[in-house]
């Protein structure tokens, strides 16, 4: 089931989404119909993302392999909804992206065990995880407002293991991956975190992407994609 949040004159809607059509129990509503505006899939406290966590990354930037989760945090101003203008930041001249998969938590939960996971997670959605490359420490290059693409929506029926990615610029592949490559896998990591932080009802984790070649420019099309759970896009503005 895809589960999306959408933005009507009545106000602010969770239903099914089924081939454009988001449905509730008593109505219907088609995207992209006027006055209905698709918004991020949750509205987090928090979201914990995981970076370093593909074999391809560490490759390519010739990290060291870590020991355990390395993780960061974006506060809720990061959020952007799908098909919404990415604000180019001012203060950089090297703006990245990095399509990453991301769980949703469905209620609060701490302190779980790999095997108590599942039942903690709504589902699974898709994080462009932007970057300000050239700015001083992960918290100036990352968690700053519009950082954080998030949805299209919360895929609830997928296994997180073995799914296929690909990250387009204007059409161009830029990563292609498997979800199999990752180092922590996202049950361990949801784990992981949890010993540390007590996570809310539609919290977000995500779990790293591959190696990101390449920046962004005003302009360009991103276009994130895993299988079995949806398509992220937005485009940057100026």
């Amino acid at each position: 089931m895809q589960l999306a949040r959408i933005r009507t004159s009545e106000g602010t809607i969770t239903g099914e989404h089924r081939d454009g059509v988001v449905h509730t129990d008593h109505e219907t509503h088609r995207l992209p119909d006027e006055g209905v505006e698709l918004l991020a899939p949750c509205a987090p406290s928090a979201l914990y993302c995981v970076g370093r966590n593909f074999a391809t990354t560490l490759d390519q930037m010739d990290y060291e392999r870590p020991e355990r989760p390395d993780f960061f945090i974006k506060p809720p101003v990061s959020v952007l909804p799908p098909d919404r203008e990415i604000r180019y930041p001012r203060f950089t001249e090297e703006f990245t992206y990095a399509g990453e998969l991301a769980a949703v938590i469905d209620h609060s939960c701490t302190g779980l065990a790999p095997e108590e996971v599942s039942d903690a997670v709504r589902g699974y959605t898709i994080l462009n995880d932007l970057d300000a490359l050239d700015q001083d420490g992960r918290t100036a290059r990352k968690a700053f407002d519009g950082s954080a693409p998030l949805g299209p929506w919360v895929e609830t029926d997928v296994d997180p293991g073995g799914i296929d990615m690909k990250t387009e610029i204007n059409g161009e592949v830029r990563q292609e991956a498997n979800t199999d490559r990752m180092l922590f896998e996202p049950h361990e990591v949801i784990s992981f975190l949890s010993e540390r932080f007590t996570f809310r009802a539609g919290d977000v984790i995500s779990f790293g992407s591959p190696a990101n070649p390449g920046l962004l420019e005003p302009g360009d099309d991103i276009t994130i994609t895993y299988e079995g759970v949806g398509t992220l896009e937005n485009s940057v503005g100026t």
